[in-house]
């Protein structure tokens, strides 16, 4: 247990500066927001880059599996409780006793810890990992029966505690009773006298007394305790109820040693479980840490990205978490960047306008990685890939060292001798304003140096510039790549949108204009620059705005394919109903004309027959008209002859005879494809039992559609990544779908 609130030890390569050039703290005390306990608030603020990559693993695999929590029925249960550091630093004194409140701490503690064990023993397939921290502290009623024994649920000693207690308690309740029917009676008698003041009594000293009027103080036998303000009242005990009170007292001081003495064996019960309340306690301040993480992962859309074992760094619509909340609180939109560095891509240089997004995106990648290596869930795409680097370097904003009296060039400088020094191939570096600091030319030359020299140790790196010559430099190495942030020429914007393969113009004189710089003064400063640099500002300007124009019109007709895409599918639908309708409609002609002709025909009938008015002719005349018509119907559908019946016959049962031969040969053939097929799942299966599984093989369970990852093998049992969650199972379980890679 103790290794869980250890896993906050500082990476010693990974400096405090660092941290602090990334507002590593303002997350930290973000995430301290969500904590239930101060002990959980203290363990947060402890976070920082852990070196030891299992236990890396294992922080941010206990964090994502908390956050799945929050996704499913079975959601990890309430895990609040009050810290009890005194009573332990109590107990671990000799002779020492806690007080009855202190023991329901340790119940309600205990039984907290209880809760959780059953819980994580119970859903231990969900969430593998805190299962596997909780493991390792006993399970026991041990200390809560003991408790429980002594102390009740109003956090006294109960009577049953001892039976000199029991009894104790109904002596005092004896002597209470015998105190109240006494002094009602002396209150009664002195009342009865027009002795006692109006409020007839008060309570001095725990001890009921009689308020009697200053003037028959005499009268009344009774020590005086007290008068009022005034003098008018003085306030009388009762001799008949002072020996009785005395009794009282001695009796209320024995119950007192009597509850030492219990609460002193109780103690000595306890005193030897030191140790597992430390545990538990422990556990409880890593789990309120977790929680946290995992409520503020929530909060910014963290999630967990694929860990790449090779050097690779793949950042898919990621957000600065802290610009993220800024901006979410004031109602603005927050630009995600994507980014890439690997073998092929080791350093990027960032260029373009000032207030254009460059450095934040430089901060937002290093802040990133800092947070992944400590064990925090990050906002990015799904499909986000990182790798934990041994070394974090950072050079960003004006560092001028006033105590030791150095320029913001000489520290920057310092920080270089720095870089180069610890540099190497596992190292991510982040210099923002890249040799700036100094005369352009002479501190542009000496970055190119630097720059070349990171290149050459393998190191992966971001860099913004603005210097010309850096941006040359990055198209002439082979795995340097520029990259500028986007600006909008026309309304002289920034979009503050990355573009990975070109170097971006500074815009410095459309920034000026845009700030309310006059166009004379811009003029002016233009002749005294070298046409050259102007034209080549100009141009990589104008190549911007002829990409964006292009990206635009891409977009455009990439739209436009779609919309006509869908009107062919519209109009295809419309030419369906069309044809549907237009058999419906001859249909419905032809039903139409025959009804036509049907009713013509007897028309004519009628006709006829209101002409001559011969009934008989009529009925004779409709009666040969529908003979024809029978005759017509029976013709289309006139029976076949037995010569036909018989060659239709013949016809049918050839073609059955054909049907049997064709149903035997696929039978046949199937036959062989079955025993093909069987052998070669023989075959299979035999390689299958035979393979021996390897860390990164995708596997999935036998019966079961779900395809994951294998991240550790432990003698027969292997732990399966499926990526929102992992899981542990028995190695004959297994189906391989793909080996590892070599």
């Amino acid at each position: 247990m103790q290794s869980v609130c250890k896993s906050t030890i500082l990476s010693s390569k990974i400096t405090q500066k660092t941290l602090n050039d990334l507002e590593f703290n303002t997350v930290i005390d973000s995430i301290g927001e969500y904590c239930g306990s101060d002990l959980g608030r203290k363990a947060v603020q402890k976070i920082r880059p852990i070196s030891a990559k299992l236990k890396l693993l294992e922080q941010l695999q206990l964090v994502n599996e908390y956050l799945g929590s929050f996704e499913n029925d079975n959601k990890i249960p309430n895990h609040h409780f009050e810290e009890i550091t005194e009573e332990i630093h109590l107990l671990n004194i000799e002779n020492s006793f806690l007080e009855a409140n202190a023991f329901l701490k340790i119940v309600a503690i205990s039984e907290t810890v209880n809760l959780q064990l059953k819980f994580l023993k119970k859903f231990q397939e969900y969430y593998p990992t805190l299962f596997k921290i909780s493991s390792e502290i006993p399970f026991t009623r041990e200390l809560i029966e003991a408790i429980r024994k002594v102390i009740n649920n109003f956090g006294e000693v109960d009577n049953k505690a001892s039976d000199q207690l029991k009894r104790i308690r109904k002596e005092i309740n004896s002597v209470r009773a015998k105190i109240s029917t006494s002094f009602s009676s002396v209150l009664s008698r002195y009342a009865g006298f027009g002795y006692l003041d109006d409020i007839r009594e008060s309570v001095i000293e725990s001890q009921r007394v009689l308020a009697v009027l200053a003037m028959h103080r005499r009268k009344v036998k009774g020590s005086i305790l007290g008068t009022s303000k005034t003098g008018s009242i003085v306030f009388i005990v009762p001799d008949s109820t002072a020996k009785l009170n005395r009794e009282l007292q001695d009796l209320i001081h024995e119950e007192q040693e009597e509850i030492i003495r219990i609460l002193k064996k109780l103690s000595d019960v306890i005193r030897p479980h030191i140790e597992l309340l430390n545990s538990y306690q422990d556990f409880l301040t890593a789990l309120d840490s977790i929680a946290a993480r995992a409520k503020y992962a929530q909060n910014i859309g963290g999630l967990l990205p694929k860990i790449s074992n090779t050097k690779k760094l793949f950042l898919k619509d990621a957000f600065h978490p802290i610009l993220l909340k800024n901006n979410r609180e004031l109602g603005l939109e927050t630009v995600p960047q994507t980014l890439e560095l690997n073998n092929k891509q080791q350093i990027i240089v960032i260029s373009g306008p000032n207030a254009g997004g460059k450095s934040i995106t430089l901060k937002t990648i290093g802040l990133l990685q800092v947070m992944v290596q400590s064990g925090i869930l990050i906002p990015v795409h799904e499909r986000s890939e990182v790798y934990f680097f041994d070394t974090i370097l950072s050079d960003i904003g004006d560092n001028q060292s006033i105590e030791n009296q150095l320029s913001t060039y000489s520290y920057r400088l310092k920080n270089m001798r720095n870089f180069l020094r610890k540099c190497n191939a596992n190292t991510l570096f982040l210099i923002d304003e890249f040799g700036t600091g100094s005369d352009p030319e002479l501190g542009g030359a000496l970055a190119e140096i630097f720059l070349e020299e990171f290149y050459e140790k393998g190191a992966y790196g971001i860099i913004t510039t603005h210097y010309a010559n850096l941006k040359v430099l990055a198209d002439e190495l082979e795995n340097v790549t520029n990259a500028n942030m986007q600006f909008d020429a026309k309304t002289l914007e920034p979009t503050f949108k990355l573009y990975v393969g070109q170097a971006g113009s500074s815009f410095t004189f459309e920034v000026a204009q845009k700030n309310g710089i006059p166009f004379s003064l811009i003029n002016r400063a233009k002749k005294k620059v070298e046409p050259e640099k102007i034209r080549l500002d100009r141009t990589i300007s104008k190549l911007q705005q002829e990409r964006n124009k292009l990206r635009r019109t891409s977009a455009d007709l990439e739209k436009a394919q779609n919309k006509a895409q869908e009107h062919t599918e519209t109009l295809s639908d419309k030419e369906k109903k069309v044809q549907e309708k237009l058999e419906s409609f001859q249909q419905l002609y032809e039903s139409n004309q025959k009804m036509l002709t049907i009713g013509r025909k007897f028309n004519e009938l009628s006709n006829k027959y209101f002409q001559t008015n011969n009934k008989k002719q009529f009925i004779a005349d409709v009666m040969k008209w529908a003979a024809i018509e029978k005759s017509k119907h029976q013709k289309k559908n006139k029976p076949k002859t037995k010569t036909e019946k018989k060659a239709a016959k013949k016809h049918a049962q050839q073609q059955k005879q054909k049907l049997e031969e064709v149903k035997k040969e696929v039978l046949e053939e199937v036959k062989k494809v079955q025993k093909v097929k069987a052998l070669v799942a023989k075959k299979i299966a035999k390689e299958k039992a035979d393979y021996t599984y390897k860390l990164n093989d995708r596997v999935r369970l036998i019966d079961s559609n779900s395809v994951g990852t294998i991240e550790k093998i432990e003698k027969n049992k292997a732990t399966i990544n499926y990526g929102l969650f992992t899981t542990k199972t028995s190695l004959d379980k297994l189906e391989l779908v793909e080996a590892a890679k070599k």
